[in-house]
């Protein structure tokens, strides 16, 4: 594995029972990150199974490469977005589907990705270094109004108009350019109420701007159960509320299937229910994980297993 990179595999046993893998079966991990559940599903496949492991982050993809080496007869790695499933599948239908969501450790411990408000640092933000759009865009050419909303909507912040106004203000003088200079600007914004740190949300909304983290994760799952055999199973993990519902909701719709108004007694719209929710509650870290890698306190696990095609 590569020098430095380090992240730890959250709910690691969770997902795995809960991807109840097949030793022959095809399984899909496009959250890759430095390999650690791929690499435990690679090692229950056989050689007529087959683990496709995706990540967009260079650092990820040599991470997982060295890691899952000894499984290189069953194992295929790209650098490609998980919205990619149905060409990077290319036909095979999935047994399991893992999609572990927001920042790694990795990113946020590496200073220079400019992911982290603790360590001062060029903005950055971007998962995939090939992006046209960093933090330092959003932040210095977004208008008020952008501003506003990003971070009302990705990072539900109360401030959100006078974090706003407080950039603008800002650049008008210089381009704001570090994690620190925002960092500072944010603390500045934000009413003192004894928070220790305020500038995580406006963070966290950035970051998830810059890499359109919430817009991609309900045609994901779609795609993805497009793409599963009967049976199969996708398995997500979230670290904050905004994704949670997502995939809550997502989840949900498939498992009903109609959308008709509830007023209209005869469904018209023809659409059948995709298979179930197997987690009606979201699967929790251990208590003991979480003092073990403290950044698993906020993870929730939900699967849903696809049913049989009309």
């Amino acid at each position: 594995m590569p020098e430095g990179f380090s992240h730890v595999p959250v709910m690691l046993d969770e997902v795995i029972e809960s991807l109840d893998i097949k030793p022959d079966g095809i399984y899909f991990d496009g959250t890759a990150g430095g390999g650690g559940h791929s690499y435990e599903i690679a090692r229950r496949l056989t050689g007529g199974g087959r683990l496709i492991a995706v990540d967009q982050d260079p650092d990820a993809i040599a991470a997982a490469t060295s890691r899952l080496s000894e499984f290189a007869d069953r194992t295929e790695i790209h650098r490609d977005n998980f919205t990619d499933i149905k060409n990077l599948l290319d036909g095979r239908r999935a047994d399991g589907v893992l999609l572990d969501l927001g920042v790694s450790s990795h990113q946020l411990d590496t200073a220079e990705r400019g992911f982290s408000y603790m360590k001062d640092a060029p903005l950055d933000m971007r998962m995939d270094p090939r992006d046209p759009v960093s933090a330092r865009d959003v932040v210095n050419t977004y208008s008020k109004e952008e501003l506003i909303r990003v971070l009302r909507d990705w990072g539900e912040e109360r401030f959100a108009g006078r974090i706003a106004s407080f950039i603008v203000k800002e650049r008008e003088i210089k381009e704001i350019e570090t994690t620190g200079e925002l960092a500072a600007l944010v603390k500045k914004a934000v009413p003192a109420k004894g928070e220790a740190h305020p500038e995580k949300r406006t963070f966290q909304a950035i970051r998830i701007e810059v890499n359109h983290e919430l817009e991609v994760i309900e045609p994901a799952i779609e795609s993805a159960l497009d793409c599963m055999a009967e049976g199969g199973r996708i398995a997500v993990i979230t670290f904050h509320s905004l994704e949670d519902r997502i995939v809550k909701q997502t989840f949900a719709r498939a498992a009903k299937g109609c959308t008709c108004p509830p007023d209209i007694p005869v469904c018209v719209c023809g659409k059948k229910p995709r298979g179930t929710v197997i987690t009606r509650k979201p699967i929790l870290p251990t208590e003991r994980e979480c003092i073990d890698n403290p950044r698993a306190k906020s993870a929730k696990l939900r699967v849903f297993e696809k049913g049989a095609e009309e």
